[in-house]
C-alpha cells in the first residue's frame, strides 16, 4: 500500500517528533490533540528543532519551509478521514487509547492503517476493538523520535503480511531500522530496559549508592551514553511507572514499581519534563 498523508494522535513529546520525522520524509502529516493550544505548542516544538537544525547548517532555510508546510494542526479526530496511515501517540492508558481507536474505526476509511506507539499494552488487544485488525499494528518509536533510529514494529495476532511489510516501508522512508517483534507485554525494549530503570532506583532507595554513582557504574561499565536514572528522568517517571504497571500486572513480581518510584510520580517529580526528578533541570 503506498501511504501519502499521515495522522499522529498526541502532540507531546512522541506525536510531536514523530510528526516532525514524518513531515521530514516528504508525507503530508495531519498533528491532532485535543485542543488546538496543545497542537500548536507540538508545532512550536518541531519549528524550533528545525531551526536548531537550519542554524547547524544541517537544513537548508528551504527544506525547513517546505517540512513545515507539510504539516497541519487540528483539534478534531474529523481531520484523520483521508490519512493512509494514523499513528496514536498520546498516554501509556489502554482505555484512552480503546477510546480513540473506536472513533477512529468510524471515521476513517477501509484502507487506513492504525498504528499505536505504545510501549507495553497488547497490540492484539487494541486491534480487537476495531473492525481492522489485520490492518493495526504497533509502531514503537524511541525517544528522541526525530533522532532515535530503531522502531520496533509490533505485530498483533491479526496483522496482516501487507501491513508489516507497509510500516516496514514507511519506517525506512523516515531514516529508520524497523525490527519486527511479537506481541508481548513491554515487547523487546521495554521488557529489557525497564527492569534496569527499576532496580538503579530500588538501588538508590536502599541506599546501595549515590545516584550519580548508580548512574556511573551503567555509563562507564556497560558503555551506555546514559545511566538508568537519569534515562528514566528523560523518558518521564510517569512513563516508566505506567509501563511497569503493565509489566507488573501482566509478567508478575520481577517488574514490581519501586514505593520510590511511586512517591516521586504522585509528588509531580516527573523528570525532565516538569525540573525535577532523580535531578534536577532548568
Amino acid at each position: 500500500m503506498n501511504i501519502q498523508n499521515i495522522a499522529v494522535i498526541g502532540a507531546g513529546s512522541m506525536g510531536s517528533r514523530i510528526a516532525q520525522a514524518a513531515a521530514s520524509s516528504g508525507y503530508v502529516v495531519v498533528l491532532e490533540d485535543t485542543d488546538e493550544e496543545r497542537a500548536g505548542t507540538g508545532l512550536t516544538k518541531i519549528r524550533e528543532s528545525l531551526a536548531k537544525s537550519v542554524a547547524a547548517g544541517k537544513l537548508a532555510n528551504a527544506e525547513y519551509t517546505d517540512i513545515l508546510a507539510r504539516i497541519k494542526i487540528s483539534a478534531s479526530l474529523d481531520e484523520c478521514v483521508n490519512s493512509d496511515l494514523v499513528v496514536e501517540a498520546v498516554l501509556e492508558n489502554e482505555a484512552v487509547k480503546n477510546q480513540i481507536f473506536k472513533v477512529l474505526d468510524k471515521l476513517c476509511p477501509t484502507h487506513t492503517i492504525f498504528a499505536t506507539n505504545t510501549s507495553s499494552i497488547s497490540i492484539t488487544r487494541l486491534a480487537s476493538l476495531t473492525a481492522r485488525p489485520e490492518r493495526f499494528i504497533g509502531m514503537h518509536f524511541m525517544n528522541p523520535a526525530h533522532v532515535m533510529r530503531l522502531v520496533e514494529v509490533i505485530t498483533g495476532l491479526n496483522t496482516s503480511g501487507e501491513t508489516v511489510n507497509t510500516i516496514i516501508s514507511v519506517a525506512e522512508r523516515m531514516g529508520k531500522t524497523p525490527v519486527v517483534v511479537a506481541d508481548s507485554p513491554g515487547f523487546v525494549s521495554n521488557r529489557i530496559l525497564m527492569p534496569m530503570i527499576s532496580d538503579a532506583i530500588f538501588c538508590l532507595q536502599e541506599g546501595v549508592s549515590s545516584r550519580e554513582n548508580i548512574d556511573t557504574i551503567v555509563k562507564l561499565g556497560a558503555n551506555h551514553p546514559m545511566g538508568p536514572l537519569e534515562l528514566a528522568d528523560f523518558i518521564g517517571l510517569d512513563i516508566c511507572l505506567e509501563i511497569l504497571e503493565v509489566l507488573h500486572a501482566e509478567l508478575g513480581e520481577k517488574y514490581r514499581p519501586c514505593s520510590l518510584l511511586r512517591k516521586m510520580v504522585a509528588g509531580g517529580r516527573l523528570g525532565k519534563k516538569t525540573g525535577e526528578g532523580f535531578y534536577e533541570y532548568n
